[in-house]
Order: structure tokens, then C-alpha cells, then sequence
């Protein structure tokens, strides 16, 4: 059991740990300490929901109807150029963090909204957190693929939390309008790249 887990922990921890969009979104509201909490909660619990999916076995559905990851394709897609789109617009116009303890800038929904469609839209969580980490653990057996499971829903618990709490000691570097607009010029070509690699 110690083996499946371990495996499913180092395994979920090197799919995770790449900067791609939703480590990036959690980023930069841990720096702006906007809804930090809800933000890092939604985007653990969705994991562990997507890794439960896969070892469960919907992969193989998944496998089975391309055409509705065609659709998350578009979507996703769609959703990663506006985004890119509206990052660059804040590194034109720049921007600036008030004193600390100023309110969180943006709405609840909002954050929300945008922290669900950067899980649920994007199409390689499918490939990667249901496909592939559904086929790793069946390799593990019966009992194995479920402790492999927990060991990957607990290197995404662990992540999201050190990147939405360790990212308020980035704080005093973002006072500085120059640095969101590093930080948001490299958000907008992450994202439209990403937009284009999707549709590839």
C-alpha cells in the first residue's frame, strides 16, 4: 500500500507542478490574496474528482467519445484566448496592489467562475488527470489503484495549498506596477499559446 501511494503522490506531483493556466490563475490570486482560500479549495477538490474519475474507469468512456473532447477543445480554447486577451489589456493599462488588506479585488462569482472553467475547460486535465492517471492506477490492481489515488489527491492538495499560501511572499515584489505587468504579459502569452497548442 505505501508503494501505490508513493507512486500516486510523485506521479500526481510531476503532472501538476508545471506552470500551465490554472497555476497560474491561483498564482496571481495568492498574490493579490483575492479568495485565496475558495480558489485553492475548488481547484483541490476538482482534482480529487477527476482523479476518482479516472480511477473509476470513465477514461475508457472518455476514450470512447472523442467528439466530447473535441468540444471541451473549442471551448477551452475559446475561454484561454479571452483570457490571454484581457491579461495583455492589464499589462498595457498596468496595475498595482494596494496596501495589504485592501479588499480582494474581483467578485466571488467571479473568481469562481473563472477558477471553474480553468479546471473544467481545459482538455488536458482529461488526457492527464482521467486518461493517464486512470490507466496508471489500474496497473496497480484492485486495492493498489486506490491508495495510488489517494497518493495523487494528495500531491494536488499539497500543491495548490503551497501555491495559494507561498505566493503572498511574492507580495512586496508586486507594490510594484512594473512587476504585475511582467507578470501579466507573461500570463497573456501563456495563455494564447496554450490557446493555440489545444487546438493543435
Amino acid at each position: 500500500m505505501i508503494l501505490p501511494l508513493l507512486s500516486g503522490l510523485s506521479t500526481g506531483l510531476s503532472l501538476i507542478v508545471a506552470i500551465g493556466a490554472q497555476n497560474a490563475f491561483v498564482l496571481r490570486q495568492g498574490i493579490r490574496r483575492s479568495h485565496v482560500g475558495m480558489v485553492v479549495a475548488v481547484c483541490a477538490v476538482s482534482d480529487l474528482l477527476l482523479i476518482l474519475l479516472g480511477v473509476a474507469g470513465i477514461g475508457v468512456l472518455l476514450e470512447r467519445a472523442p467528439s466530447a473532447l473535441g468540444v471541451i477543445r473549442w471551448v477551452g480554447a475559446a475561454f484561454l484566448f479571452a483570457y490571454g486577451a484581457l491579461a495583455g489589456w492589464r499589462a498595457v493599462r498596468g496595475e498595482q496592489m494596494g496596501q495589504t488588506g485592501d479588499r480582494p479585488a474581483g467578485s466571488r462569482a467571479a473568481v469562481l467562475g473563472a477558477c471553474l472553467a480553468f479546471t473544467w475547460l481545459n482538455p488536458h486535465v482529461y488526457l492527464d488527470t482521467v486518461l493517464l492517471l486512470g490507466s496508471l492506477a489500474a496497473a496497480q490492481g484492485e486495492s493498489g489503484r486506490w491508495w495510488f489515488a489517494a497518493g495523487a489527491g494528495l500531491g494536488s492538495i499539497a500543491w495548490f495549498t503551497a501555491l495559494g499560501a507561498g505566493a503572498r511572499f511574492l507580495t512586496s515584489l508586486f507594490r510594484r506596477r512594473a512587476a504585475w505587468r511582467v507578470l501579466d504579459a507573461g500570463i497573456a502569452v501563456m495563455m494564447t499559446t496554450l490557446g493555440v497548442l489545444v487546438l493543435a
